[in-house]
């Protein structure tokens, strides 16, 4: 299956050990992940700034996501109606990379529950659909 992790599961997966921590390691070894270089821009200054991580520990988990993800660029995404703009990239980056899911916390992308093909699963629906 080909995922998008939104910023704010990888951080989460980073950051303590638990459910995204798991979903992180199940998508990196069993699945195709995919990221845009906003998504790890994202996930950096959250790492920093969020987390407090050491600059060469966030530089470490960026060359990590680097490596094990397939970096595309962010369709143009295009919903008038939606709520938070920002996330737009984030579905634009499951358009352009073929995506089936998009996992999230995100309560805006969750309240999409699908879009051109892509679902929105929080971690914990991403795990049950795994059983």
């Amino acid at each position: 299956m080909r995922i998008v992790l939104d910023t704010n599961v990888i951080v989460a997966a980073f950051a303590a050990r638990g459910l995204c921590a798991e979903v992180f390691e199940v998508c990196v070894t069993g699945h195709t992940l995919i990221a845009s270089e906003l998504i790890l821009a994202e996930v950096s200054k959250a790492l920093l700034k969020k987390v407090k991580l050491p600059r060469q520990l966030v530089r470490e988990v960026l060359d990590y996501l680097q490596d094990n993800a397939e970096i595309v660029t962010p369709d143009s995404i295009k919903i008038s109606a939606f709520r938070d703009k920002d996330d737009l990239p984030v579905i634009g980056t499951a358009t352009s990379g073929n995506a089936s899911c998009i996992v999230t916390g995100d309560a805006d992308l969750l309240s999409l529950k699908h879009y051109r093909g892509v679902d929105m699963l929080t971690p914990r629906e991403f795990w049950e659909c795994l059983k």
